[in-house]
């Protein structure tokens, strides 16, 4: 958002800033892709940083559109798409570069999209069963009321992690055959009906709709398929020396970039001594983050949103890119 009399749009400071910063570590000259470009906050830490230049990507129009105001203000330094990360390395193809020397995504929803009721991403606020990030294609609402029981156990139970899948996939079977789901709060009500409300003694228990909400949201959007398709971009694109930089949100998503810069940087775990034996291809990255950053107490105290947040980080080396298969990134991937 744009304040009356700023010259620059006010947007709001993304989680992890500082030691994103540091793993990208911004010089002038330099290129870089923000592939989830969200309110910009990432984006405009790194211009001000160095006079670089950024390729901003973002799934969601409406985030493209808020986005006028940087880019404005940035003349040629900045670059809006709209458009998947994963289809990063057409979109840098596009812009007439090469290579680039740095990446970064914060992946999953935005708190711009959460915060807005009328895009369906929120248990607590009440609007249409959507979810879609990019505003077109299949809605949750369609997966909840037409999805068989057993695909909707196992989206709610692989994706969101959620323990008591069945339970919730049975009750929302019993319940639209009365009157289809349209909102999100009526969704949320009857998952939270089913499970109960966690003891308030346990501190910070998460609302019994928090799983099922993030596995439709994941499913609706691809965004595990999504990931693992970027990364396996950025690690083609970067050149030697070049940075990635990924913040992530929960287990599932930090599972995916764990393998991956395992996997990347030699240190995956070998296979079992029956198996075939397999060539080791040399390490196309540098862990330069092991076991991951995550936030102080003071970030968590000003933004509680960063109580889960990690951030995982690469270097790229001289190597040639992996090749690139869906499932090595884990079984949940294939499922979107």
């Amino acid at each position: 958002m744009t304040r009356s009399g700023d010259q620059t749009p006010d947007l709001h400071i993304p989680v992890l800033l500082g030691p994103v910063l540091d793993a990208l570590r911004p010089a002038d000259g330099e290129v870089f892709v923000d592939g989830t470009f969200g309110a910009g906050g990432y984006t405009k830490a790194l211009l001000e940083a160095a006079s670089c230049r950024v390729v901003a990507i973002d799934r969601d129009p409406d985030a493209i559109a808020a986005g006028a105001g940087l880019a404005k203000v940035s003349a040629d330094r900045l670059s809006l798409v709209h458009g998947r990360f994963s289809e990063m390395e057409q979109i840098v193809a596009d812009a007439g570069l090469a290579h680039v020397d740095g990446v970064v995504l914060d992946v999953g929803v935005s708190s711009m999209q959460l915060d807005q009721g009328e895009r369906g991403f929120s248990f607590m606020r009440d609007g249409p069963l959507d979810m879609r990030m990019e505003q077109e294609g299949a809605s949750a609402a369609d997966v909840v009321n037409g999805f068989e029981e057993r695909d909707l156990r196992h989206i709610i139970g692989v994706l969101g992690e959620e323990k008591r899948a069945f339970a919730i996939a049975k009750a929302i079977i019993k319940r639209r055959e009365q009157e289809p789901f349209t909102r999100t709060l009526d969704l949320a009500a009857l998952i939270e009906a089913t499970l109960g409300r966690p003891p308030k003694s346990k501190g910070h228990a998460i609302h019994p709709a928090t799983r099922t909400f993030q596995a439709l949201r994941i499913y609706v959007n691809a965004e595990l398929k999504e990931l693992a398709e970027a990364l396996a971009a950025a690690e083609r694109m970067l050149g030697p020396g070049g940075r990635l930089a990924v913040v992530t949100f929960h287990s599932l998503e930090d599972r995916i970039v764990k393998r991956f810069l395992h996997q990347r940087s030699g240190r995956a775990a070998r296979a079992s001594r029956h198996a075939p034996q397999q060539a080791e291809l040399p390490a196309s990255f540098d862990d330069i983050a092991r076991g991951g950053v995550v936030a102080d107490d003071a970030e968590v105290s000003s933004n509680p949103r960063a109580r889960s947040a990690r951030l995982r980080a690469g270097r790229r080396t001289d190597a040639a890119s992996h090749p690139f298969a869906l499932e090595d990134f884990g079984r949940e991937v294939t499922l979107c």
